[in-house]
């Protein structure tokens, strides 16, 4: 566990993407830093009840703080998901208000959900009555083109009253029509002022902010005016960045891993991976093509990793070629990191 602070648990975290913040990536991000809290890929409630409980609730030990998201608007089904995710030892369970993929709307959850704050409450009140974990919701400012700030400062104040006390806000509208998630988090203009409000109206709650910040200025301006920063894409575009948070954002120590250190414990993960339950080394290698973000030889170095032709060699092996690959193309020009594009917040 992380070492005792007391700054608020919510001060830094990675944000829950769509097939990205699985346990492989979780423990990655660990490996950086100690304190910032994680969080699981969005779970469907349903899933965990009958889809293989162990499968979506499986992490390592290691990951600590994470945060289990829940999927789903039947508060029954959420309070028995929330109440088996708790018993698997997450530290908070939080319910995703923001998505505004179709498969998501088309199962009436996700941002969705905005439109009955309501129901939001009772889910909310549902999953505190059984769990002592900190029930936590994750939204957008607004659905839509409703750019109303009383749209979502009732949607705070209703949830508010079955009890969360901690929002994590997602700077910009859902469109919930005519955008796809790509989109929705680059067209719907990003209004951090709107957060800001927020914690001025609900000082007595905990607000973070989420939504295309990626540097440290960014972060350091927000945490003027809310408890917590939240960041997404950036973590997966250059996750070395981690690497400071612990110094920078809690006071305490730098990453003390190199980034080849990284790699090695990496890849001694792949191994034990493989031994314990089989998983193929790539699907837990695409996680960490970032961590050479910028660097002269990233290119080829992601490029070995990536290489569909090495799939059935050791990773030691492959890590061993990426290296010398690395090595032998210090001097070439830096390149972009691999494309994000699947992502979904």
């Amino acid at each position: 566990m992380p070492v005792e602070t007391t700054l608020s648990p919510w001060r830094m975290s990675v944000a829950p993407m769509m097939d990205w913040t699985d346990r492989h990536c979780r423990y990655f991000h660990r490996l950086l830093t100690r304190q910032t809290l994680l969080y699981t890929e969005m779970v469907n409630a349903g899933g965990i009840l009958y889809g293989g409980t162990e499968r979506h609730l499986r992490f390592n030990a290691e990951e600590h703080p994470v945060a289990l998201q829940l999927g789903g608007n039947e508060p029954d089904k959420l309070a028995q998901a929330a109440k088996l995710g708790e018993e698997w030892g997450y530290d908070e369970i939080n319910l995703n208000c923001g998505c505004p993929s179709d498969r998501v709307q088309r199962g009436a959850f996700g941002a969705s959900l905005m439109k009955a704050p309501q129901l939001v409450a009772d889910g909310v009140k549902a999953m505190k009555d059984v769990v002592s974990v900190p029930v936590t919701v994750k939204h957008r400012i607004g659905i839509d083109k409703v750019e109303d700030y009383g749209f979502v400062r009732d949607f705070v104040g209703t949830v508010a009253e079955a009890g969360c006390t901690v929002f994590i806000v997602h700077a910009r509208n859902a469109w919930l029509q005519g955008l796809s998630p790509k989109e929705n988090r680059d067209i719907p203009p990003l209004r951090y002022e709107v957060v800001h409000r927020l914690k001025a109206e609900f000082p007595q709650f905990t607000i973070a902010i989420n939504g295309g910040i990626t540097a440290d200025a960014v972060v350091q301006e927000q945490l003027q005016h809310l408890d917590g920063v939240m960041i997404g894409r950036e973590a997966y575009h250059n996750p070395w960045w981690l690497a400071r948070w612990d110094q920078l954002y809690y006071g305490g120590a730098p990453c003390p891993l190199t980034r080849e250190e990284v790699e090695l414990a990496m890849v001694e993960y792949m191994e034990r991976e493989a031994a314990q339950h089989g998983t193929p080394w790539p699907h837990i290698a695409r996680h960490m093509l970032g961590l050479r973000h910028s660097l002269p030889g990233a290119r080829i170095w992601r490029q070995v990793w990536s290489n569909h032709l090495l799939k059935d060699r050791p990773a030691r092996e492959v890590h061993a070629l990426a290296m010398q690959a690395y090595a032998s193309g210090a001097s070439e020009p830096s390149a972009e990191p691999a494309t994000l594009d699947s992502v979904t917040t």
